[in-house]
């Protein structure tokens, strides 16, 4: 499942490099969790958790099977 969450991550990486951000995986754990950290322009960023529900976790969610959720870390 790792591989195909970064391969789903990789794919959205220039839409948020567009605005000098970007995302780092930290981790995904059997049970579906993904755990990303954003980076750069994301730090603090209003639109983060918008970025995060609606780019992220809808493409996560249509493209790798057994995800459940995701979650941004700060460390």
């Amino acid at each position: 499942m790792k591989t195909q969450v970064e391969e789903v991550l990789d794919a959205m990486r220039p839409v948020i490099q567009q605005d000098g951000g970007d995302i780092e995986l930290v981790s995904v754990d059997e049970s579906g969790v993904v755990q990303i950290r954003f980076l750069g322009a994301c730090i603090g960023c209003p639109s983060r958790s918008m970025t995060l529900q609606t780019l992220i976790d809808r493409n996560l969610r249509d493209y790798v099977p057994g995800f459940s959720s995701v979650n941004a870390v700060d460390s």
